[in-house]
């Protein structure tokens, strides 16, 4: 692993050695998210072995989806320095040994630290770069290689939720997650498939290396101009990151956020308290493990169909819509949740569920784009998910909260459906404003005079051009231009 042979391409191949590419990524997906859905089928196990309440349990779970949000770019940065195959045999190490450790844990703030902390910092090394191998091997297919390869979250947690529930029946929850932290091991596999491959635009040659090694060594001889030098980096390093980021700053952007902050909240403690309520309401151990299951196996029909249905002709000036449309429809089933008190009950509900909540992950990156434009996009997609991190952490223990003061799960499923409508009504609501505003613009630009025009010099037009979209507002923004006399 210390020097690794690089595959030379000056474009990506898309396919050849590209779908073991996919492959591996579809196996990551299942070793990281799909087992950290499942840690929720071992919550009774655990609440009932410490004797803990419902908000002390939750934890565990929270700290593994923050901590693998949290560190994401920390992935990114080791898979940058040494190689891809380094950074996830390296995750596939540090998560197996965090299951195996808990297996031995003698109190919950044990399972924070194994399970948690060090079992989710070996995810994040392993989801972000694996990911992003996916990209350089593909440009033309992309779209498909995405799909097979984030398909492996719903069909893991279709495959491994019974399993799982057997093997704690059979060899305790210790053994289970022994035998978890050895699946999980295969992610060293996965690593190995990974071969590095040099595109066009990130080769260098040894000369190039050479000069760029000689000229960092002048400047740092270079007293007389040293401080200049510095200074001179530090304003580029600036600039560029002001200009990478400068979506930070657009009001769009910054209710695409806060709304992710609501959908994030309410969307997580279903995945953890979903077996534990289906339990409580008579459900059988089996039955409640194959709920999971079920919303794992329609998440998938979700990513997929409701993809190929928003990018047809009649739904793709819709996409926005149809976003809030999944992420409404949500947070019904949540309000719903509480009245549904048998196994004939639930089963709709997880297919409802599960097929909304596939369906607005997949548009999220569509949305997200419309917003920031795609030379953004990469950057935005991470504050994005980033942003998943801090409700990812606090839900469910607030929701265990709830459960532990009031005696049943309606008030936390109450709160979670609540944050996701206001979620979807927050982006309607700004997507009206933003509509009205630009109505207001239009009619303005219709009926200004052309003498006020000469006397702003333009800036009349230049503001409608800005608020309005590209297209109309350079055309509003010529005719006004030109009716005014030069």
């Amino acid at each position: 692993m210390a020097k690794v042979n690089r595959t030379r391409s000056t474009s990506p191949p898309d396919g050849g050695w590209g779908w073991m590419i996919v492959a591996g990524c579809f196996l990551v997906t299942i070793c990281t998210r799909a087992v950290t859905r499942c840690i929720s089928i071992f919550f009774v196990e655990f609440q009932t072995y410490f004797s803990q309440d419902y908000a002390q349990t939750a934890w565990i779970h929270s700290i593994v989806d923050c901590v693998t949000m949290l560190c994401a770019p920390l992935g990114s940065v080791v898979s940058n320095h040494f190689s891809c195959q380094v950074g996830i045999m390296l995750g596939g190490l540090l998560a197996s040994t965090g299951l195996i450790l808990g297996s031995f844990a003698t109190s919950l703030k044990h399972l924070y630290l194994t399970l948690g902390v060090l079992t989710g910092l070996g995810f994040a090394l392993c989801y972000s770069p694996a990911i992003a191998m996916v990209g350089k091997y593909f440009s033309r297919r992309k779209a498909l290689a995405y799909g097979i390869s984030m398909s492996g979250s719903g069909i893991g947690i279709f495959i491994l939720a019974p399993v799982v529930q057997l093997l704690i029946e059979q060899f305790s929850w210790r053994g289970a997650l022994l035998i978890l932290g050895g699946f999980v091991l295969n992610l060293c596999v996965c690593g190995a498939l990974m071969r590095p491959i040099s595109l066009k635009e990130d080769q260098t040659t040894p000369e190039q290396n050479h000069v760029c090694r000689t000229q960092t060594q002048d400047f740092k001889q270079a007293s007389p101009c040293s401080t200049w030098t510095k200074e001179w980096v530090q304003t580029c390093l600036c600039g560029s990151l002001q200009q990478e980021y400068s979506f930070l700053l657009m009001s769009d952007f910054v209710v695409l956020a806060t709304s992710v902050l609501f959908m994030a909240y309410g969307c997580s403690p279903l995945f953890v308290y979903f077996v534990p309520y289906a339990l409580s309401v008579g459900v059988t151990h089996q039955q409640a493990a194959f709920l999971m299951s079920i919303l794992g196996v329609i998440d998938i029909i979700g990513n997929i169909t409701f993809g190929w249905l928003t990018d047809r002709r009649c739904l793709k000036n819709y996409q926005y819509v149809c976003y809030l449309f999944a992420i409404g429809l949500d947070g019904l089933c949540y309000l719903c949740l509480p009245m549904l008190q048998s196994l004939p009950l639930l089963v709709p509900f997880a297919c409802t569920f599960g097929y909304f909540d596939g369906a607005y992950v997949t548009l999220i990156p569509v949305v997200t784009a419309e917003i920031v434009g795609t030379t953004s996009l990469s950057s935005a997609l991470g504050v994005v998910y980033f942003l998943h991190a801090v409700p990812y952490l606090v839900s469910p223990p607030i929701a265990g909260w709830l459960v532990d003061t009031t005696g049943s799960y309606t008030a936390a499923f109450l709160l979670c459906g609540f944050s996701m409508i206001f979620s979807s009504l927050l982006l309607g609501f700004a997507r009206v404003v933003k509509k009205m505003k630009k109505t207001q613009l239009r009619f303005l630009a219709k009926e200004s005079d052309p003498k006020l025009q000469l006397w702003t010099n333009g800036s009349v037009a230049y503001s409608v051009a800005r608020e309005l979209d590209q297209k109309d507002g350079e055309s509003v923004a010529l005719a006004m231009l030109g009716s005014s006399p030069t």
